[in-house]
């Protein structure tokens, strides 16, 4: 089999991919999450703002327990974030089936909350009773949700679409009928789920969460905390994405629930009051990582290709393209330089557009891995962010330089195929007007 044939049969296997309904509802699922991450971030943030002496001036003014309604905040988003996952995650999948996605949301958070602990070690070491403990309702928890989201969306969507249901006369009100309708599911997905717990409980001696956190999501963790995970991470969205695939939805409905438990882990770190600078306990890919600093002006790392096309570009074509989408750029959107230029099945400038981002990555890595910039915690910022503005606000000035070395870089691997490009647009329009 010709290389051209392997390559076409990847694209077409990604494509069938990206169609299943699992997969669609998990990117959409987490896209749910983004406010709630977000807006807990901002709070985060101003509980840890990195400025000389601002905590002692808070103190100063508020008092020593000043910080803690900000820390309720971003408690109440990042610490259960594993049940706005499996809210989203079924909502969206029996939403795009046509079903009823409100009950079905609220029979998988039951379902969730089936399976969980109902215990926590309190002050002292006293098992406190009767309670949702955050460390399974959180990022330990965000990938027995997904499992759980997936399992009670099907079961849903059978029973309805299969009149598994109790029929109420014509004359009763809709509301009511809805009640009645999701109550055989529920009987069913409560038994099915009070079933797990026992099984896991006898034979392991743990809940499922416990369970699925053990043995494949801190296995997955530790993956994609890899140099090797992360080159993959950061090529493979790039790759999909010249083919004509979009590729960073693909990927990150895969990757980020372990990405953002990864930054979620390296929180904790901070609340235990660790430093994330050279820490070996600390993940270095994370969340951060892949919205922010290898996807400067969008996927392909494009800004370094713009300010490229400014610098070098002749063509009437290359000039009023980079003129047009420099301000999306900006905010990271490139949706016109890869359709509009096109990148897409671009032969001049595959390489570049899968090499930079890899590049970032790497260097951010190391930057992190040597101790130059701290691991990421919790904070996020939307991924429209300015490059720079981004990187000040997640890891310091540390994080604008490593942002703008990345930049760098990407500028001058794009350059000489920005050349070419723009050699064959010059022939083509030349030709043209004769």
């Amino acid at each position: 089999m010709s290389k051209q044939a392997i390559f076409d049969k990847f694209i077409e296997l990604m494509g069938r991919f990206a169609e299943i309904k699992e997969v669609a509802a998990l990117r959409d699922g987490f896209i749910f999450t983004t406010p709630f991450t977000i807006a807990g971030s901002i709070f985060l943030l101003l509980a840890n703002l990195p400025i000389p002496g601002y905590n002692d001036f808070m103190i100063s003014t508020f008092g020593a327990d000043w910080s803690i309604p900000l820390t309720q905040v971003s408690g109440a988003t990042f610490d259960i974030l594993g049940i706005i996952v499996v809210l989203g995650i079924t909502y969206k999948y029996t939403e795009a089936e046509g079903c009823d996605a409100f009950s079905a949301a609220v029979l998988a958070l039951s379902a969730f909350v089936i399976i969980m602990k109902t215990t926590a070690i309190g002050e002292g070491g006293v098992e406190v009773g009767g309670v949702i403990p955050k460390l399974w309702a959180g990022s330990n928890g965000i990938l027995a949700a997904i499992v759980v989201g997936v399992i009670v969306s099907k079961i849903f969507c059978y029973c309805e679409k299969n009149k598994v249901t109790i029929k109420m006369p014509e004359s009763v009100p809709g509301g009511v009928q809805k009640a009645f309708a999701a109550l055989i599911p529920a009987v069913i997905i409560f038994a099915l789920f009070a079933i797990i717990y026992a099984v896991c409980n006898l034979l392991t001696d743990m809940t499922f969460p416990e369970l699925v956190f053990a043995v494949i999501q801190t296995p997955l963790q530790s993956l994609t905390d890899t140099l090797g995970g992360g080159i993959v991470i950061s090529a493979l969205p790039s790759v999909l994405f010249w083919a004509g695939i979009h590729g960073p939805n693909i990927v990150s409905g895969i990757t980020n629930p372990m990405l953002i438990a990864n930054a979620l882990d390296n929180q904790q770190l901070v609340n235990a009051g660790m430093s994330l600078f050279s820490n070996p306990q600390a993940k270095i890919v994370t969340i951060q990582m892949t919205d922010i600093f290898f996807k400067s002006g969008g996927c392909g790392m494009t800004l370094g290709f713009l300010i490229a096309a400014f610098i070098k570009a002749k063509s009437a074509q290359l000039k009023s393209i980079s003129r047009l989408s420099f301000i999306p750029g900006l905010f990271n959107v490139n949706e016109p330089i890869i359709f509009g230029l096109p990148i897409v099945f671009n032969p001049y400038l595959l390489f570049p557009f899968v090499l930079a981002p890899v590049v970032a990555f790497i260097v951010t890595y190391f930057a992190i891995f040597i101790g130059f910039m701290p691991a990421f915690s919790a904070v996020q910022v939307p991924w429209t962010t300015p490059p720079v503005l981004a990187g000040l606000i997640v890891a310091g000035w540390q994080g604008a330089v490593v942002q703008i070395v990345n930049i760098i870089i990407a500028t001058v691997i794009y350059f000489p195929f920005v050349i070419s490009q723009d050699k064959a647009n010059l022939k083509d329009e030349q030709e043209s007007n004769q």
